[in-house]
């Protein structure tokens, strides 16, 4: 049979979709099939064939199989009479020497053999179908089951499925956390606004204090302006990209039941997006009286994709080195490139020079200063907001689980955005309060902190819910985490430096310079 081809996000999430012997007809039970016969001698080929076998029951391999398009899941009973499913199923397990099971030996109590290997060479599946009159086929697969077994093949069809997603809790938390620290900011800027406009109205001056005091300074260019403006470049691109995609999901253009067309769609816009990346970055830069735009451009265009697709090229080899299916063609990472250097790059110049060739104003310069203790608890907040979805993500990205909650995934974006913005204006204010003017980077790595408690989270995940091992699964896990908070915090703190300025901006020019 022919093998079936995978799209871009399917190759880049290790993806390799084989064909199998099983056939299916629909609305038509089959009993008893026999699908092949395997016979293993005492040779040395067959016992490396066994030895092999026996390795992945150790380590707890699985199988992961589709049904048009949609994840096979096996589900079995857990405590208090619930059920546990997961997508796929392992090849095997074992019971060892004092008699106790491992992985999927636990949940039959018929594998009961000391120091014995069971293999899966059985199963039933359960294929669950909806009826749809108004379309030509008449039904609609919505779930396939199957029980892994040591006897005979069954396949049963039934209709109808329930499924349950009770996520109210973690919605409840993500809207209190936002509307927190809302009210905060709103109250301690009424009060201060309030006693402003009273100092304003008495005829009798009065010196000036607080963030009024510095509103000669505020606007002054911060040191390494070029590297700030790239970041935020690079931030704007992701977050642009991230919107667009989540708003795809949510319409349901991007059904998880379309494999890799999420990672597929995330690819092309960020391609497509070095317009905007240039046009910020260069907007910026010149904005902070720099002059080097050639320097801009080339770092907006190379600097943090070069670090992402190094990461992901080292990892990349460490796949090629361990013979894994998931590695990725050497035709694909060329393809890529050639979408980076023909499509991104022309792209970000593009908009690099209509960034430039828009007048900004031009500010002095100042010294580089950041308050660490201010930064570490400005990422707590929008950190709270999400770290509830984390887990599904990740079980999602390692774990091979489904996800599907796209329209609540978009509702935490925007809540995300919210209080990163609100969290870190809030510092910004108090910071103003205390007539310190250094803003830019501190707005930018305040919002970004969140990405180090997201890589805190991501290594207790690894140690606490993950069963990898070996040297190179280690670095493959790692690796590929750097390249998510990379991505995560430039993100985060664009959203921080952007919400600083809009609010400074809006706040200054309302305020009456004598």
């Amino acid at each position: 049979m022919k093998r079936p081809s995978e799209n871009l996000g399917q190759v880049l999430f290790g993806e390799r979709i084989e064909p199998s012997p099983y056939k299916f007809e629909f609305k038509k039970p089959a009993m008893c099939q026999k699908v092949c016969t395997r016979t293993y001698n005492n040779n040395p080929s067959d016992k490396a064939k066994l030895d092999f076998l026996k390795k992945g029951m150790l380590l707890n391999y699985q199988h992961h199989w589709i049904v048009d398009n949609m994840p096979v899941t096996w589900c079995y009973d857990v405590e208090d009479g619930q059920k546990f499913c997961n997508p796929g199923f392992p090849i095997g397990c074992y019971v060892t020497e004092a008699g106790q099971p491992k992985d999927a030996c636990v949940v039959n109590s018929n594998f009961n053999e000391k120091d014995t290997f069971y293999i899966f060479n059985h199963v039933d599946i359960t294929i669950h179908y909806h009826i749809v009159e108004h379309e030509q086929l008449g039904a609609r697969l919505v779930a396939a089951k199957i029980e892994p077994k040591r006897y005979w093949i069954t396949i049963y069809l039934i209709s109808g499925l329930d499924v349950d997603n009770n996520i109210m809790n973690s919605l409840v938390i993500v809207l209190f956390l936002s509307g927190m620290v809302a009210m905060i900011m709103l109250r301690t800027l009424h009060k201060d606004i309030a006693r402003y406009n009273q100092m304003d109205s008495v005829e009798d001056a009065q010196e000036e204090f607080g963030w009024k005091l510095v509103h000669g300074d505020v606007f002054r260019p911060p040191r390494k302006g070029m590297l700030l403006s790239v970041f935020l470049g690079s931030g704007t691109q992701i977050f642009i990209m991230t919107f667009v995609t989540l708003f795809f999901a949510c319409l349901g253009f991007l059904s998880p039941a379309n494999r890799g067309a999420l990672m597929t769609c995330a690819v092309v816009l960020w391609v497509l997006l070095g317009t905007p990346a240039g046009y910020v970055a260069a907007r910026l830069y010149k904005s902070f009286g720099g002059e080097k735009w050639k320097t801009n451009v080339l770092l907006t265009a190379f600097l943090c994709p070069g670090v992402v697709f190094a990461d992901f090229f080292v990892m990349n080899l460490i796949l090629w080195g361990e013979g894994s299916s998931a590695a990725m063609p050497f035709g694909t990472l060329v393809a890529i490139l050639a979408l980076w250097f023909c499509i991104s790059v022309p792209l970000t110049f593009i908009g690099a020079y209509f960034g430039f060739k828009k007048a900004v104003s031009k500010y002095g310069h100042t010294i580089f200063h950041l308050p660490f203790p201010g930064i570490i608890m400005g990422g707590i907040l929008p950190f709270g907001c999400i770290f509830i979805q984390l887990f599904f993500i990740l079980n999602s990205i390692w774990s091979h689980q489904m996800y599907y909650m796209f329209g609540f995934l978009f509702l935490v974006f925007i809540i995300l955005v919210i209080t990163c913005s609100e969290a870190t204006i809030l510092l910004c204010y108090f910071h103003l309060c205390a007539e310190d003017y250094h803003w830019q980077w501190r707005s930018f790595l305040t919002s970004g902190f969140t990405a180090v408690y997201f890589l805190v989270y991501a290594i207790h995940y690894f140690f606490s819910k993950l069963q990898i091992t070996g040297l190179a699964s280690t670095i493959l896990y790692f690796g590929y985490t750097m390249i998510m908070a990379l991505i995560f915090f430039l993100f985060t703190g664009t959203i921080g430096f952007f919400a600083c300025f809009w609010f400074v901006t809006k706040i200054y020019s309302v305020v009456k310079v004598d």
